[in-house]
């Protein structure tokens, strides 16, 4: 299918773009990358009558450090935060996730911003900002708002910016010494998306016990999640391998794991499970060769 006739406009400075968000309202789509906007558009379940383009604003690219923190403008694409050079030294679960996102094609075009918004309950992005205890900087006419990646994911494609504001910029914690990270998914063949994904990061102390870890999960639930429960079973440990497995084996508990034409409900636990614990593992393990 063919989208809706529509309009397009491409300011070049966010307060052009907020100004055009307020005027035309629910009638008007931000486009960033189009990687998400443009396919709901060709089936028709996006009807927007004027499009936003603000692939032209220069001030919403770019990674940069600031003070304790890695700030990632949210326009800036996939393959830029994977070929990072900042990103590698600092943070390095970020250019893992950029990696295992689509194609080549992908993850030129697309960017993180709007793979975020979007909020799809099987994207790779939203686990490790929930891992990494990220927060979102929303912009609306002159007013800034932050929120913590544990809010910003309200529900299935659903996320906590108003249809009056901009996502600008991303802001994550610098991991400190001792820490290891990874990302590792279950992909969907044709899409790419996580059936199943987990993110993890754990930092040790000399003597090998875990003093703080961050998990996230997404593909699982109808929204992405940190698994806090299973991280404070393990926080303050030493990380054996029974530890590790028992603790995962938590993740889906209380939970009602999305079934669909890719996976049971049953099989998404089973992988939540078992994607835990390897992540977890492969995080202590990299924790433990670093310095």
């Amino acid at each position: 299918m063919i989208p809706t006739a529509f309009d397009h406009i491409a300011p070049r400075t966010i307060d052009e773009a907020l100004r055009a968000l307020a005027q035309h309202g629910d009638d008007a789509k931000l486009l960033a990358g189009g990687h998400s906007l443009l396919p709901l558009m060709k089936l028709r379940l996006a009807n927007p009558t004027l499009l936003i383009d603000i692939g032209k604003i220069a001030e919403l690219r770019g990674i940069r450090q600031k003070k304790d923190k890695i700030v990632i403008g949210a326009l800036t694409t996939h393959y830029q935060i994977e070929s990072s050079a900042l990103l590698k030294k600092t943070s390095p679960l970020l250019c893992e996730t950029a990696r295992a996102i689509g194609d080549v094609q992908v993850r030129n075009r697309g960017t993180i911003g709007g793979s975020l918004v979007h909020a799809d309950p099987a994207a790779d992005w939203p686990a490790a900002m929930l891992a990494l205890g990220a927060e979102f900087n929303l912009v609306e006419a002159n007013v800034e708002r932050i929120v913590h990646a544990d809010d910003f994911f309200i529900g299935p494609m659903t996320s906590a910016t108003a249809p009056t504001e901009i996502l600008s910029e991303i802001r994550i914690p610098l991991p400190q010494r001792r820490t290891g990270s990874v990302y590792l998914k279950m992909p969907q063949q044709a899409s790419g998306f996580a059936i199943v994904g987990v993110a993890a990061w754990v930092r040790v102390n000399g003597k090998g016990s875990c003093e703080d870890i961050g998990i996230g999960v997404t593909g699982l639930a109808d929204r992405p999640f940190r698994a806090a429960a299973v991280a404070d079973l393990l926080r303050g440990k030493k990380l054996t391998d029974k530890l590790i497995v028992s603790a995962a084996a938590t993740i889906a508990d209380a939970l009602e794991p999305l079934e669909d034409l890719h996976a049971s409900a049953d099989y998404r636990a089973h992988l939540a499970k078992v994607y835990a614990a390897r992540a977890v593992q492969e995080a202590a393990r990299r924790a433990a060769k670093s310095r």
